[in-house]
């Protein structure tokens, strides 16, 4: 065999090979330190700060479906602390002067608690607490102190690594708690405090890119479009969306039942809001206002609220009994000294009939203004505090347009109201409660999520002064053992440590933001993991909802100006209730038939169309039994659709599409002793 020219260079070649090999295996990639510490944890975090005490990459990218994974907290309050008068809520989410800046408690708490008046009302005992945050923490935060910070960024960061990706940051406030708190350092103007709480979170997200090395760099993101969150969760970071929880949105307020703002101030509001990145929104919250009634608390704090009413708007809350199975909580009849000695001499609060649960009051003309200004806007409604009675027409309105875009946030919704929600496209999340009562809750609904295919979600309202899960005991059954593991697997998580203070759920229960991971792994094991997977589907579920409510398109209405006739025609001097005033496009006019059974309406459309949804606004003269025909002729008729079960309001046929150019509502029974009465009816081809 013939030796190669090159052999005896081989071994020295192979060593020099290997060598290159081991140096490559072992040594830094091309354009990585040594010690790379992960794209998820930041070059530069402050020192010193609060620990995270999760490890592991946090995961990214859609799942073989190409859907978002994570959970979704639905209800937040991240910037409360800037609201109410600045000093309601103590200690701040992120400072640039550090932790210990950032983590303390208000002057007047000082050096003990005795001043810490909403403490004491809301907490009972004595008021008083150590005062120091960091590093100590004695006394807070905790799941039972609703006056300090819980929502410290490394504390929301550490939710992030647990799996979150959708967290909804409510911009909240209160003019009259401002007003009536001992303790403010500036303007109780709802609209002021929104403003600076949208900017002070933009401030936030700042601050944390500053950690990662500039701009667009950090987990916390804000997002003002569905397109965005999903970009944004795909890269395994946290889209936050803002959203307005207040009182009297836009100056709406009441006094005396005299309304203190005009569709023109909704309009201005509603585009600076939406200009602010805001896209979902309570249109009422604890006080009855000039757009809808709220849906009442209970106890002693119904009591102080019902107070705060009157001082707001004049007025106690009014109740009635029911019209249907929904209904109101049950007002607070404890007594809430702190509060009452704030009305004047001789006002009392008034008793209430146990049997008359809900609000007389329910959404206004300017209520429904403001929610068609919001549809046209694309931004979502949250239906939680609006009383049933406004609930039920907001959800005739979003029905009537087949709008997508309705939120039960926190468990403040009637639960009655749910699978009508979930028909539109909506979103449900409850409240952070136990894990024992959160588990049988979810399952108490699962059917209709399953027959929907929608995921769930959590509002923690934290900052909120809601309560949050206390301890279940380190020897309950199935406690939390630490460290575990992710929901998705990817991540380990031991206990929190905040300065010298280490907290564990079994023992402290959800007292800051940190401890939603943990509180989900006792979900896991109090539950089941089937609540979790569903908790899991939440962040695609809520863009779901987002998304379909940028894509909606009002239908046209075909019946708009259209001739129209009718069997009869109420008479009267003063004014016209011809059929025409039914398409005039003018809620306040209508067409009323004579007072007896056996009356129609009819529509010509001028040419042939799909007809597939049909709006009725009845005035108070409605219909019970009706039916909805059609024709190509106006002579052969077919039903449509039909019921025997109207209760009047805005009702929504639907059915199968059929072509028509004729439509008539033809009433077989009335709901009242006059006749049928319409102030518009719709006609649609979608």
């Amino acid at each position: 065999m013939t030796p190669h020219p090159h052999g005896r260079r081989r071994p020295l070649a192979l060593l020099v090979l290997l060598l290159g090999m081991v140096a490559m295996a072992l040594g830094p990639a091309p354009g990585a330190s040594a010690a790379d510490p992960g794209w998820w944890n930041p070059a530069a975090r402050p020192a010193p700060d609060s620990q995270i005490n999760v490890t592991g990459e946090p995961f990214k990218g859609t799942d073989a479906q190409g859907q978002v994974r994570g959970f979704v907290d639905a209800h937040d309050h991240i910037m409360s602390n800037e609201g109410f008068g600045g000093r309601l809520i103590c200690g701040k989410a992120f400072s640039d002067l550090g932790v210990a800046d950032a983590l303390k408690d208000c002057p007047e708490h000082y050096p003990d608690g005795s001043l810490a008046v909403f403490d004491f009302i809301t907490k009972g005992g004595d008021g008083k607490h150590d005062p120091d945050g960091w590093p100590t923490f004695k006394d807070w935060p905790a799941h039972d102190s609703l006056t300090h910070q819980q929502n410290y960024y490394a504390w929301i960061e550490r939710a992030w690594r647990g799996g979150q990706r959708v967290l909804v940051n409510d911009l909240v406030t209160n003019g009259v708690i401002c007003s009536v708190y001992f303790f403010k350092d500036r303007s109780c103007d709802e609209m002021t405090s929104i403003r600076l709480q949208a900017q002070k979170t933009y401030d936030m997200q700042a601050y944390v890119d500053k950690m990662y090395g500039g701009t667009g760099k950090g987990w916390f993101r804000i997002v003002t479009d569905s397109a965005q969150a999903r970009e944004v969760i795909a890269q395994g970071k946290l889209a936050v969306i803002l959203g307005v929880e207040t009182s009297e949105p836009f100056g709406c307020k009441m006094i005396l039942d005299v309304s203190q703002c005009s569709k023109a101030d909704i309009d201005r509001g509603l585009d600076e809001l939406h200009r602010l990145g805001v896209r979902s929104m309570f249109l009422c919250h604890k006080f009855d206002n000039a757009l809808c009634g709220v849906r009442f608390d209970g106890g002693a704090l119904g009591t102080a609220i019902n107070v705060g009413q009157f001082l707001s708007t004049g007025t106690f809350w009014q109740t009635e009994q029911c019209k249907g199975p929904q209904h109101d909580n049950p007002i607070g009849l404890a007594a809430a000294p702190a509060a009452q000695k704030e009305l004047p001499a001789g006002v009392a609060v008034p008793q209430y009939a146990s049997g008359a649960q809900c609000n007389t009051r329910g959404l206004t003309d300017l209520g429904e203004y403001a929610v068609r200004g919001m549809m046209k806007r694309k931004m979502m409604l949250e239906v939680d505090h609006m009383s049933v009675k406004a609930a039920g027409r907001a959800f005739d309105i979003l029905e009537s347009e087949s709008y997508p875009g309705v939120i039960s946030s926190h468990s403040w919704m009637d639960m009655d109201w749910l699978e009508r929600l979930y028909k539109l496209g909506g979103f449900a999340a409850q409240y952070m409660n136990g894990s024992e009562a959160f588990s049988a809750e979810a399952k108490r609904t699962d059917a209709l999520r399953d027959k929907y295919g929608v995921g769930y979600g959590y509002g923690t309202d934290m900052n909120g002064v809601g309560g949050w899960p206390g301890p279940r005991g380190a020897t309950a059954p199935n406690a939390v053992q630490y460290p575990f593991r992710s929901v998705d697997g990817g991540s380990v998580i031991d206990k929190q440590t905040t300065g010298q203070r280490t907290w564990d759920f079994n023992t402290d229960g959800a007292s800051h933001y940190g401890m939603v991971p943990d509180w989900i792994e006792d979900i896991r094991l109090v539950g089941g993991q089937g609540v979790v997977d569903d908790l899991f589907r939440g962040a695609e579920s809520y863009l779901r909802t987002w998304g379909a409510s940028e894509k909606h398109k009002a239908g046209v209405n075909l019946a708009a100006g259209a001739a129209a006739s009718a069997s009869s025609s109420e008479w009267n001097p003063f004014t016209s209730y011809a059929p025409g005033r039914a398409v005039d496009g003018n809620t306040g006019s209508r067409w009323a038939s004579n007072w007896s059974d056996d009356q129609w309406l009819q529509i010509d459309l001028g040419s042939a169309n799909l007809v597939s949804r049909v709006t009725l606004d009845w005035e108070a003269a409605y219909g019970k039994a009706y039916r909805i025909e059609v024709s190509t002729d106006g002579t052969n008729w077919q039903t449509a659709w039909s019921t025997t079960t109207g209760d009047g309001g805005l009702d929504t046929a639907r059915f199968t599409g059929v072509t028509a150019r004729h439509v008539r509502i033809h009433g077989v029974q009335r709901g009242t002793k006059w006749g049928y009465s319409l102030h518009e009816v719709g006609v649609y081809s979608s």
